[in-house]
């Protein structure tokens, strides 16, 4: 990354002009909730706190007039800051008991609570504190207006410390589980999810931030296709999309400044950064924050992104390897099927099938993704047969049976010669996927779950297509004969729930059949 030693030294800050009422960002109040049975109280403490301010926000208030209603309330807004209560309502503890139910009943433990009384000597301070979690205890008449904003203001900034303390936290647990996994499922998006929640709760950031990735190519590096693979906030409902374009006119312009300059820039309130990988992936990432970002914070969120930038690289690295497995996979699949003088779709066809009904009866995407790449060598072992008895015209004699079915050992032995996972699975699927459920299938006659669940499935998937496709012996059966078949053979040849699976999602298949048609005879 250039001048990645002293970031600090290219970026690029932008002057601002001064907010005004007019053009400052509108912000939600902070919720305050006076729960009192004097209205008086409401009005006083409104009109006392009327031009309060913190944090570039005002405040936003709730009232309730007794102690059930301030439950209720509180029930209703969760996420209020802080909670002025009245220990004398319904009876002389009502507040206190209010308390109790915060904390112990809702939960609440963030939410800062200011006991107030007009009748200290029915609820001694030191005992309230002591027995009760509360953030502070004021007798009313000492609380003059200056003593209720100094009071207020340490509240909030407790609050919203705890908070920021609270989200970081789970940002972090986000960012450990994401990187634990991103080294199984590679899932780049989700990895920067958690990173990009944890940077926006440990800067005090507001909830608008996203990552955009922009096509390698210089020639559409401003004009290409811009792709949001991660986001909070309100742009979330761009995540997943092309719709970049909806940005405001101002973001848009960012967006090619950087991509131009190759420079991180900084607004007020607003953070572009910008990283490369080895592969030539340009990203940008885009914090927002109604508070003026430092220098400190902008150089700990380019670190962020070289950190990104090798978890990337390691993510496209692990779906080179993928990708180069699985098209050897396919491409020996497809092998042994042009051999046969089958059309190589086959093996494809029989990978999705195997895939879907793997995901539709339950199994995780892990095991179903296992099952895929492993399907296209089901029939691994026809390698051995002889030509005379694979490419023969019409029915094979009881002898040439039996050559054929050797075909299914063969690919066993073979394939099970690996320790690796997907060929483990291979082995199992060619050595099973003529089993049937009643045990009158071959090489071993396994009956019921005797047969693994891979070979269970890919006998359905297997029959499913061939019976569906041209072979030199037979011509392609309509769907509804397919399907009369599979309902004969429930509980016979195919385990009943994978029939009753496919039997219930037939356009599904189907689809996967004209996903992958065959090459015309």
């Amino acid at each position: 990354m250039k001048d990645a030693d002293h970031p600090e030294d290219a970026m690029i800050f932008v002057q601002e002009p001064e907010a005004t009422p007019a053009n400052r960002p509108l912000r939600p109040g902070w919720k305050v909730m006076v729960i009192d049975d004097d209205a008086g109280v409401h009005e006083v403490t409104r009109l006392a706190l009327g031009d309060f301010e913190f944090d570039g926000r005002g405040l936003e208030f709730l009232h309730a007039y007794s102690a059930a209603e301030g439950e209720a309330l509180l029930r209703a807004h969760p996420d209020t800051a802080v909670a002025l209560v009245d220990v004398v309502m319904e009876h002389d503890s009502a507040g206190l008991e209010l308390v109790r139910t915060i904390r112990e009943v809702q939960g609440n433990r963030m939410i800062r609570l200011i006991l107030r009384t007009g009748q200290p000597g029915q609820a001694p301070e030191r005992e309230v504190i002591r027995q009760y979690d509360i953030n502070d205890y004021k007798e009313k008449s000492e609380l003059s207006a200056q003593k209720l904003y100094s009071t207020l203001l340490t509240s909030l900034r407790s609050w919203r410390d705890l908070m920021a303390l609270d989200a970081n936290r789970a940002g972090l647990q986000r960012v450990i589980h994401a990187t634990g996994e991103i080294f199984q499922t590679r899932d780049l998006g989700r990895f920067v999810q958690g990173v990009l929640e944890q940077l926006v709760a440990l800067l005090y950031l507001e909830r608008d931030a996203m990552l955009i990735k922009c096509d390698s190519l210089a020639l559409r590096r401003e004009g290409g296709e811009v792709l949001v693979v991660a986001a909070t906030g309100s742009f979330v409902a761009l995540l997943g999309t092309q719709a970049v374009s909806s940005l405001p006119p101002h973001m848009l312009e960012d967006v090619a400044t950087v991509l131009r300059t190759r420079q991180p820039l900084l607004r007020e309130g607003e953070y572009w950064g910008y990283f490369q990988a080895q592969g030539g992936n340009e990203n940008i990432i885009h914090l927002n924050s109604l508070q003026p970002l430092s220098r400190d914070d902008a150089n700990l969120i380019q670190l962020f992104l070289q950190n990104v930038s090798i978890a990337y690289e390691n993510t496209l690295l692990h779906e080179e390897i993928d990708g180069t497995q699985r098209d050897i996979v396919y491409m020996l699949g497809e092998a042994i099927e042009t051999r046969s003088r089958e059309t190589g779709q086959h093996v494809r066809r029989v990978a999705e099938y195997c895939h879907l009904i793997a995901r539709g009866i339950g199994l995780a995407e892990r095991e179903a993704d296992t099952l895929k790449i492993a399907a296209p060598l089901h029939d691994f072992g026809k390698i051995g047969i002889p030509d005379a008895v694979l490419h023969k015209h019409g029915s094979l004699d009881e002898d040439e049976w039996a050559v054929m079915r050797q075909h299914a050992g063969i690919g066993h032995e073979m394939l099970s010669q690996s320790r690796r996972e997907i060929l483990q699975a291979a082995a199992l699927l060619a050595g099973q996927h003529h089993e049937k459920w009643d045990g009158s299938g071959y090489p071993r006659g396994l009956q019921g779950e005797q047969i693994h669940l891979y070979g269970r499935i890919g006998a359905v998937a297997d029959v499913f297509d061939a019976l569906g496709s041209w072979r030199s012996y037979k011509e392609p059966w309509p769907l509804e004969a397919i399907l009369d078949y599979l309902r004969q053979q429930r509980g016979r040849h195919f385990d009943p729930a994978i029939v009753d699976w496919v039997l219930g999602n037939v356009d599904a298949m189907v689809s996967v059949a004209k996903k992958f048609p065959d090459t015309p005879q």
